[in-house]
């Protein structure tokens, strides 16, 4: 895989680019043409290159020089993963969705037994007072609850 180059936060211009990269401008340019980066432009139209720009442009040209894909090909690499990426997020949302419904069902469930459990209790007390008689062994349970 190609060496991660050391960079600065800042913009850069196109020959500061090729020269990082040891790349050709023209080559920059064919990418930009290509809709592949989309560098800022300065007053004077110049293109500057933020970092993302950089990073991307590091990927395509790893895509490119590296492994042989063509324009066409890190076009659809790019627009795969951007796909990915965006199904990532939503799936990551769905489950964050499911987790918190699972816990307030879970909580429901638990106040549900919690409440079935004392009526239970309420049954057995009243059912005692009928009967007269209290058998030590069958007051003494209790349900345990595991969070």
């Amino acid at each position: 895989m190609m060496k991660k180059v050391k960079r600065n936060k800042s913009f850069y211009s196109i020959s500061a680019v090729a020269e990082m990269f040891t790349i050709h401008q023209q080559t920059i340019r064919l990418y930009e043409k290509e809709g592949l980066i989309t560098p800022k432009r300065s007053e004077g139209n110049t293109r500057m290159f933020t970092e993302e720009d950089v990073n991307r442009l590091e990927e395509i040209i790893y895509l490119t020089h590296q492994l042989g894909i063509n324009i066409a090909g890190v076009q659809m690499i790019l627009k795969l993963q951007k796909q990915i990426q965006k199904m990532q997020r939503d799936m990551n949302k769905l489950f964050d969705t499911a987790h918190q419904e699972l816990g307030h069902q879970a909580e429901q469930s638990k106040q549900i037994i919690e409440s079935s459990a004392k009526e239970l209790v309420r049954l057995k007390q009243i059912e005692t007072k009928q009967d007269g008689k209290v058998d030590e062994e069958e007051d003494s349970w209790e349900i345990e609850y595991e969070d």
